[in-house]
């Protein structure tokens, strides 16, 4: 029992996506049950999270498996924050045509969100690379699933094109590591980088440039407003929260684990990337009129935001990352959501589809508001917590200048926020009765939007449990 434990969720994953493909053919005489397939899929994915937290909770940090994996608190809160991300995107599966008819989606779901698990806990090379992969490609598929529509199929393949090339970058400084070293250990490879030298700086950047795609960081962001706006809407909410925190767990994994002596003298030039990759983001979101795209840059800039936290490179660095990631997570999924349910009632997904929302569905109209105020950072949602955290720890570790950088961009991205609910709330359809078109939410997307309000509201308010947890992850680390 203790063997399984440290891959308890991966398991149950495992055979959660073989419970899918059984029933499966059983569901497709009769396509009056078919939406049985995703209420499986969520309830499996909350049976899951219950038995891990009830059961599969780590003790003493762990290595299992000859070193490939490590049974600790920061792999086990991510694994937590994939598992319930992938269930509420099983919600918006099930309003989403086709994802909802074809039991695939939920397979390749499931197992993207496998590969994420493997990814926050690996601690060797081979696995932390296969779990990348694992990751990816079930996504490259998932972002190209609407055979039918052009941009779903150039979002799948401009994603599986770029992705590629960074995997090889990423697998070139792997390789580049194990030759130096000949370990492929984490925890073995910190004394071989105890200085800042040439081979150092090298690999780090070869390293760096892969996972930098991963989480969408400057100037390695130009794949994801395409792809966003491509993927189905409910793929892509997954694309820019599950997927970019997994990026994030390797990165502080590495960067506080293999480059430990590294890391500080390494600070700058993040800080620097930081630095581009908020502006960017916020500057070029403000000048877009497709909700998708807009949500795309905005997650280029909040890549930023966390970005700080891991610059700070102390254990509230880490601790506020960390928080930073759920409350991201919780809040656009919520985002993502709301356009889905938006473009499918609409068939647009510019600002202007959303003129009246607030009176033809005020209660949509209030969950807009908490998503987009929470991006922007306002209380008492999870976004100004956050924001705070990350601030609060690059000025405790004299990155005064970041954080100052950091609150500007705060203010220029809300102001693009505030754009999208004037929309909402105060401009009229044109020419329309807007009490003739309602917007409907079906019951799965419902019970999906009220989790995620819920979270917000809990995280934003009654933050101290949530940040201790955070910060059990972060020393576990050390």
């Amino acid at each position: 029992m203790t063997a399984i434990l440290p891959i308890l969720p991966e398991i149950l994953l495992l055979v959660l996506g073989i419970l899918v493909l059984i029933i499966d053919p059983f569901l497709k005489k009769d396509g009056s049950r078919r939406p049985f397939l995703g209420w499986f899929t969520a309830v499996g994915l909350l049976i899951i999270l219950a038995l891990s937290l009830l059961v599969g909770r780590p003790a003493d940090p762990l290595l299992v498996y000859g070193g490939m994996l490590r049974f600790d608190w920061l792999g086990f809160a991510f694994k937590m924050f994939f598992i319930f991300a992938a269930g509420v995107t099983s919600l918006f599966f099930m309003d989403a045509e086709p994802l909802n008819r074809r039991a695939e989606a939920y397979l390749l779901l499931l197992a993207a969100t496998i590969g994420m698990c493997l990814m926050a806990s690996s601690t060797d090379l081979v696995m932390l690379y296969l779990a990348i992969e694992t990751t990816s490609i079930p996504l490259y598929l998932l972002a190209g699933f609407l055979k039918g529509d052009d941009r779903s199929t150039e979002s799948g393949f401009k994603y599986m094109l770029f992705g590629a090339l960074t995997s090889a970058i990423l697998l070139y400084g792997f390789s580049l590591i194990y030759g130096f070293t000949g370990k492929t250990g984490l925890y073995d490879l910190s004394q071989y980088f105890g200085s800042f030298n040439l081979v150092a700086v090298g690999i780090t950047f070869l390293v760096l440039v892969g996972l930098a795609f991963k989480i969408s960081l400057f100037p390695f962001h130009f794949w994801a407003p395409d792809v966003y706006e491509g993927a189905p809407t409910p793929v892509a909410g997954f694309l820019s929260t599950a997927s970019k925190a997994a990026g994030f767990a390797v990165l502080i994994r590495l960067f506080t684990v293999v480059f430990p002596v590294v890391s500080p003298d390494w600070s700058l030039i993040l800080a620097v990337l930081a630095t581009l990759t908020m502006t960017v983001g916020n500057l070029i979101a403000l000048a877009q009129k497709n909700i998708k795209r807009m949500l795309a840059y905005s997650s280029i800039a909040h890549a930023g935001y966390a970005m700080i936290g891991v610059v700070a490179f102390s254990q509230l660095g880490t601790s506020s990352t960390v928080f930073y990631l759920l409350g991201y997570v919780l809040t656009n999924l919520l985002a993502f959501g709301i356009v889905a349910i938006v473009g499918r009632a609409v068939g647009s997904e510019d600002y202007s589809a959303y003129s009246g929302l607030s009176r033809r569905n005020s209660t949509l109209g209030l969950a807009a508001m908490v998503a987009f105020l929470s991006l922007a950072g306002m209380p008492p949602f999870v976004g100004f917590v956050a924001k705070f955290f990350v601030f609060s720890a690059a000025i405790e570790s004299g990155w005064v200048w970041l954080a100052i950088v950091g609150v500007v961009n705060s203010i220029i991205g809300l102001y693009y926020y505030l754009n999208v609910l004037k929309y909402i709330y105060l401009f009229r359809m044109e020419n329309q009765d807007e009490q003739q078109h309602p917007i409907p939410v079906s019951r799965p997307l419902a019970i999906g939007l009220v989790l995620l309000v819920i979270g917000i509201l809990l995280l934003g308010t009654l933050f101290g449990p949530w940040f201790d947890l955070a910060t059990k992850a972060a020393t576990s680390l050390f």
